[in-house]
């Protein structure tokens, strides 16, 4: 959500961050529907204080014992065209409401502009892929190959695009998570957080997934929602409130289970675990005083790096072209490991600072501790990371000649010492 009141003042320059999204201008459009509100709101105060006026002269003139038919008949009158007034100024506001809604954050002036992700920059690689002196299988190569990835049994439990992990596979998925946790909360001082992953309408909003995105989403019969990342309850803690900014920054994290339709993705990754309708993800959420927010996004970006670094996946960094950020992003930094299976960088996490647009959404406010002003906080996330694609991670660039995978040493404590996972001996 934008400020009309700076729209109004900056109407050049809010088209030209629209434009760079690829979006046509729409102050004007915005600016005509608050100066209607506006004037509607007038109107109403200024026959509220007219009729205030006419009750004054009500009572005088019966005092001097005159007839008051024509002045109370005017007063009726008023009451109808103030009701009028107020009726147009809540259908302006809430046109208003509905086009600030639809429209995306504008990006970070040092944003590559683009249309797509090709036009996306590289920022910086950490380690080398892999070299591997036999032919490398995919993850569901691997996981089948070991008989603890099935795909056909997901499928007759619940459709394409799920997953059954089972044995080494669905322990090594559960040690990712908790070594993530624990790197997180011990190393990095987030805060664990056990959200709910339904939520409602409100909570959807303040993150920005609705209204614009809801075919993306999973709506339950009775008017929930199924989190398409912890992102939303995270964000969400601070909906409405107005927090101390000795309080801030605020860092959380969270392991959840994620939910999303993959509607627009229609033969996208169809092969294997890298677009699931079900997926478990560790989210990192801030909530920051302002003129902190671009050093937080430096920071959360580090600390998605340290889980990829002990994990020894290599990975890049690109920061998002205008074309290719999401729809609350002022800046977004995707890092991308490497996938030997598919000879190729594949996105793991995205950290991203939106500025005020979710909290002007949530109503999410700080001040000085004393102080009457406000001013809006800026909120981050980012992903700490995707656990489903870094198990992948660690299938492909840790696989071994006869099928096995080595088991990071990392990972090795939460796994009860195992070093390889091998296929179960048959008979």
């Amino acid at each position: 959500m934008f400020d009309i009141k700076w729209i109004r003042e900056n109407p050049d320059d809010f088209d030209a961050g629209l434009a760079r999204r690829g979006l046509d201008p729409a102050a004007r459009q915005l600016i005509d529907l608050d100066t209607r509100r506006r004037g509607a709101e007038t109107r109403a105060q200024e026959i509220q204080t007219e009729r205030n006026a006419l009750s004054k002269e009500i009572g005088a003139a019966k005092a001097r014992g005159e007839d008051v038919a024509d002045v109370i008949a005017k007063v009726s009158q008023s009451k109808e065209a103030q009701a009028a007034a107020e009726a147009e100024a809540r259908d302006a506001q809430a046109a208003l409401d509905e086009a600030l809604a639809g429209l995306p954050n504008l990006p970070a002036p040092d944003v590559p502009d683009g249309a797509d992700e090709t036009a996306n920059e590289e920022i910086r690689t950490w380690g080398e892929p892999p070299a591997f002196d036999f032919a490398t299988r995919d993850h569901v190569a691997i996981g089948e190959g070991l008989g603890m990835m099935d795909f056909e049994r997901a499928a007759k439990l619940a459709g394409a695009r799920f997953v059954v992990l089972s044995g080494a596979l669905a322990r090594m998925e559960r040690a990712i998570a908790n070594f993530m946790l624990d790197v997180h909360v011990n190393e990095h001082g987030l805060t664990e957080v056990n959200p709910p992953t339904l939520v409602n309408d409100a909570s959807m909003f303040g993150t920005g997934q609705l209204p614009k995105f809801a075919e993306d989403l999973f709506h339950t019969e009775d008017g929930y929602w199924l989190i398409p990342t912890a992102e939303v309850p995270l964000t969400n803690l601070v909906a409405g409130e107005i927090v101390d900014d000795d309080t801030l920054p605020r860092r959380f994290a969270a392991l959840t289970a994620c939910y999303r339709s993959e509607a627009g993705a229609a033969g996208k990754d169809t092969r294997g675990m890298i677009r699931q309708h079900q997926f478990m993800k560790v989210e990192m959420v801030t909530v920051s005083a302002p003129e902190t927010s671009d050093g937080e996004l430096e920071r959360m970006t580090q600390c998605a790096e340290t889980v990829l670094q002990r994990l020894c996946l290599p990975y890049r960094i690109v920061v998002l072209s205008t074309g290719d950020m999401g729809f609350g992003a002022r800046k977004t930094y995707d890092i991308e490991i490497w996938l030997p299976g598919q000879d190729a960088y594949r996105e793991i996490s995205s950290c991203s600072n939106c500025w005020d647009f979710q909290a002007r959404r949530m109503k999410a406010r700080c001040r000085v501790k004393g102080e009457k002003g406000t001013r809006f906080v800026h909120t981050l996330n980012g992903s700490g990371v995707a656990v489903g694609r870094a198990l992948i991670g660690v299938l492909e660039n840790h696989q071994q000649a006869d099928g096995s995978v080595r088991v990071p040493d990392v990972l090795r404590p939460y796994m009860g010492g195992l070093e390889i996972i091998q296929p179960p001996a048959v008979g």
